[in-house]
């Protein structure tokens, strides 16, 4: 295999993303994008860049500044919020892949004109599952593929089990993004292009680097088809 580069925007979590990607293949580089260094230039030299979970997104990058109070105010990064964005435009002006994660998927989202629910036990009696466990871990629930959409193709099922730890969720879908898969409670657990042909963008709502089953379609899959798309 040829070597590649892969760009990983930084989070507390950083390392379990890096070694993700880097069970694929050990001729995989990680360069860390991070607002710390501010090292835009440097997403020049990746094949691809996963945008990884972390802060909640602030909402006035969503024109709703009144969802303040509902977001956790000792959780917000205005500056990675900037800086990730600015990656994102990149991303889409040189085609490079893209892997949305968590909050990945939820700024993304917002790049593309979307919203967000600042806080789904604020909006939803249906919240539970997505919360962490009363031990600290992730929950666990099922999701259910759209028909015929292009993650559903990737994945090769149409419902599965994924892991949860958030409280923040899409709410209007962003230009050229539609609807992928859903949480029994209705929650938005993935979404894809309108026009997959475009670019590579993979958006999803669990953490598939760290779930229980990393043989799952949900885990495997999606990295393996990253992975091969920074290649192509």
């Amino acid at each position: 295999m040829k070597a590649i580069t892969i760009g990983v925007t930084d989070c507390h979590k950083y390392e379990n993303y890096s070694r993700w990607i880097q069970s694929y293949s050990s001729d995989i580089e990680i360069i860390k994008l991070s607002e710390k260094t501010q090292n835009l230039n440097d997403a020049a030299k990746c094949q691809g860049i996963v945008f990884t979970g972390g802060e909640d997104v602030h909402p006035r990058f969503y024109n709703k500044p009144e969802y303040l109070p509902y977001c956790h105010q000792d959780d917000i990064n205005e500056a990675r919020d900037e800086f990730e964005m600015k990656l994102m435009r990149y991303a889409e002006e040189k085609t490079v892949p893209v892997l949305g994660i968590c909050r990945g998927l939820q700024l993304y989202n917002v790049f593309r004109g979307g919203t967000l629910i600042p806080d789904i036990p604020s909006w939803s009696a249906g919240n539970a599952i997505h919360a962490k466990s009363e031990d600290g871990l992730d929950s666990y629930h099922s999701t259910t593929l759209s028909s015929g959409s292009w993650l559903s193709k990737l994945i090769g099922v149409s419902q599965g089990e994924i892991n949860s730890n958030h409280h923040q969720s899409i709410d209007r879908i962003g230009k050229g993004l539609v609807v992928s898969a859903c949480s029994e409670d209705g929650i938005i657990e993935a979404i894809d292009q309108k026009d997959p042909k475009n670019n590579f963008i993979c958006l999803v709502q669990w953490h598939p680097e760290r779930m229980k089953d990393q043989h799952s379609p949900f885990v495997r899959n999606i990295r393996d088809a990253f992975i091969k798309a920074t290649k192509t």
